[in-house]
């Protein structure tokens, strides 16, 4: 299992029968939606999610998935609005109402505020668009329609391309992150990210809280694909979620954006996902459509690290099928992958971590080596190697509880949880004894090991310091 298979909790799988099977399918990381629930509803789930964690013996990580601050319309009053190309439309506060011309009642002070003629807004997820012609002088914003459809109460609403000044966390996030953190969530994302200030605020909420896990951050907003090097400098995971950062983008230019996306997280040795619509149709269906199977081939080969499901799991009529039938898919591109992509040299400007993962790598390669096994408190040094997409297995081992849980969400990756550390303090001798313990390795198996050097002057730097090629 190289490809992380992340799948979100629904209706259609959130009883601990169906969670065990999506687990033993294939599932590395289960997703809460805090769009659809608050805490209370997640409390049996995450009970069972870790039940079966302990009858499979393997760490499975729980995703709180914060739902952001979501721009809607009020509510309309004639239900709905017929409305063709061209026509002209008012948008305002709910509390006014004007007879002149279709009325759009609109709360989001901020936003109005910030219109300015020439701006686009979708409504219905990109089904609907229109142009802003003027903002008058009793703070209504003029709008044309620029193709024709329905409106209704509650529609979301996008400004593609534009910035604005509401942040990503909202009071209802706020709770639900305290409230995620309490039940024992293991990461925790976050909706319509602009900048890496609100990755800082995610982070210093988590810390406020005594703890201490990985957030991923929802790639939306055109702004945020614009700050991308400065929020990856921040975040710990990046997900492109296609649903709405395809309406805040041209359709035809997304596959291109999803591809530079996950390059730069791939450089970074960043866990990228790709999220939205992968197998759409086994909501209804048994099997998956051409296209998509495509579509998750090629994320796999573009260099994500892990792909999610998201109403095929959470809603679906075959959950357990559409797991088993992605994680035929990114085996088979996997294959393709490995056969055709060749160990890249990191930048000259990259530091000694990424040299010590690729010539691990080369040595895994040159000895004919069974697998990679990383020794790391952080998880670092086995991301290096990950990012470097070895064809040998990679065994990440750790003590730290935290690790072991953000470790699932990186390419290639199986987590092995050190327990006990303090019985044996030399990492070295911590992986060779897995080595000899693990079923994996037969006997002149050999292995690349990464640590860290405990003894030495007090020059020794902190961290991965070594590559030893081992013989079981």
């Amino acid at each position: 299992m190289r490809t992380k298979i992340v799948a979100t909790i629904g209706p259609a799988s959130n009883s601990k029968e169906k969670l065990k099977a999506l687990a033993e399918a294939g599932v590395s990381v289960f997703r809460l939606n805090f769009s659809h629930g608050g805490a209370s509803d997640f409390v049996n789930i995450i009970k069972y999610i870790r039940e079966v964690e302990e009858e499979l013996g393997r760490p499975i990580t729980i995703m709180q998935d914060l739902s952001g601050p979501k721009i809607r319309l009020g509510v309309v009053p004639e239900n709905t609005i017929q409305v063709s190309k061209g026509m002209r439309l008012l948008l305002g506060p709910s509390a006014r109402r004007v007879a002149e011309l279709p009325y759009l009642p609109f709360d989001h002070d901020v936003i109005l505020e910030s219109l300015e003629p020439g701006d686009r807004m979708v409504l219905a997820d990109g089904g609907l668009q229109f142009i802003v012609r003027e903002r008058r002088s009793d703070g209504l914003v003029l709008l044309e329609a620029d193709n024709a459809g329905l409106v209704t109460s509650r529609k979301g609403l996008a400004l593609p391309g534009k910035a604005t000044k509401v942040r990503a966390l909202t009071g209802k996030d706020k709770k639900d992150l305290a409230d995620g953190l309490q039940l024992g969530v293991d990461a925790v994302a976050i909706s319509y990210v602009q900048t890496a200030d609100d990755v800082r605020e995610a982070k210093a909420l988590i810390a406020a809280a005594g703890r201490h896990v990985p957030v991923v951050v929802k790639l939306e907003r055109q702004s945020a694909v614009d700050n991308l090097a400065e929020i990856l400098q921040e975040t710990d995971i990046v997900m492109v979620a296609r649903g709405d950062l395809g309406v805040e983008c041209p359709l035809p230019q997304l596959p291109a954006l999803q591809k530079r996306i996950i390059s730069a997280c791939n450089k970074a040795s960043k866990p990228v996902i790709v999220a939205t619509q992968m197998l759409l149709s086994m909501v209804n269906s048994p099997a998956p459509t051409r296209a998509e199977t495509t579509d998750v081939a090629n994320a796999v080969l573009d260099g994500a690290d892990c792909v999610m499901l998201s109403e095929e799991t959470a809603m679906g009529n075959f959950p357990v099928e559409t797991v088993r039938y992605m994680r035929k898919i990114t085996n088979e591109a996997e294959k393709l992958l490995l056969n055709h992509r060749k160990l890249e040299e990191p930048d000259g400007d990259k530091g000694i971590p990424e040299f010590l993962a690729f010539s691990a790598c080369l040595l895994a390669d040159k000895a004919h080596a069974q697998a990679i096994v990383s020794h790391s408190l952080s998880g670092g040094s086995a991301r290096q190697v990950s990012a470097r997409r070895p064809p040998q297995r990679i065994y990440a081992l750790t003590p730290d509880p935290v690790t072991i849980k953000a470790l699932n969400f990186v390419w290639g990756i199986t987590p092995v949880f050190v327990d006990k550390p303090e019985a044996e303090p030399s990492h070295l001798i911590r992986a060779e004894e897995f080595i000899h313990g693990s079923p994996d390795f037969k006997a002149n198996d050999c292995a690349v090991i990464t640590a860290g050097q405990l003894k030495g002057s007090s020059a020794t730097p902190r961290g991965t310091n070594l590559v030893k090629i081992y013989w079981k």
